[in-house]
């Protein structure tokens, strides 16, 4: 059966293989890297960066319908929000680097990935949808912004349910911030499974202590 165009416009500037494999050669180090916050936190075998978006993708995925919502943006939001993190790293506000800061590094590695790719459309569009993620101005931004949240307490959940591991500061870096009603209400189920799964005298990380 012969192949079907894709929802989206044919590109008319398709990067070389060896542009592809150049710039997926980069992004290989989002599926090694592990991301920041657990590493701190001494947790055992942490996510990688690309866990950490792929789980975003999946919610973007399953995501309720409303309306003027473009949940294709989403899914691709959640693909690249963090992928300048193959070139930078994960950087965390403990890291004392600035918000300026971090933006500009992400910038200059995202540029240099997308030089890589060869330009074109393709090389556009990862800029175009990174930069309106940083913008924080379309409904699509803010809902992708509360899923980098949400995944991230759910993963601490689970990693205190695994490892015995406190990590309340998660749970408080995030407490209303949350700018959509759908992430307040999946951030909302998480933190009632935490509070019914481990009161304050059981949880295995509390030793007893109040």
């Amino acid at each position: 059966m012969a192949a079907s165009p894709s929802d989206d416009a044919v590109r008319n500037d398709t990067p070389s293989a060896s542009s592809v494999i150049d710039f997926l050669s980069i992004c290989q180090r989002l599926k090694t890297t592990k991301r920041t916050g657990w590493l701190r936190k001494d947790v055992k075998n942490p996510e990688s960066i690309a866990d950490h978006m792929y789980r975003m993708g999946l919610m973007a995925l399953i995501a309720p319908d409303v309306s003027g919502f473009d949940r294709n943006k989403c899914i691709k939001l959640a693909i690249v929000h963090d992928i300048a993190e193959a070139i930078v790293g994960d950087i965390t506000p403990m890291d004392g680097v600035s918000k300026q800061e971090k933006s500009h590094l992400e910038q200059t590695a995202l540029d240099h990935m997308c030089k890589v790719l060869g330009g074109g459309s393709a090389a556009t569009e990862i800029t175009e949808l990174w930069m309106e993620y940083e913008s924080n101005t379309s409904l699509e931004a803010k809902f992708v912004k509360d899923l980098d949240k949400v995944e991230m307490i759910l993963q601490a959940l689970e990693y205190e349910d695994e490892q015995g591991k406190d990590l309340e500061e998660f749970f408080r870096s995030t407490a209303g911030k949350f700018q959509t009603e759908t992430g307040k209400a999946w951030a909302s189920e998480i933190v009632s499974r935490r509070k019914n799964k481990f009161s304050i005298t059981d949880r295995p990380f509390n030793n007893g202590k109040g």
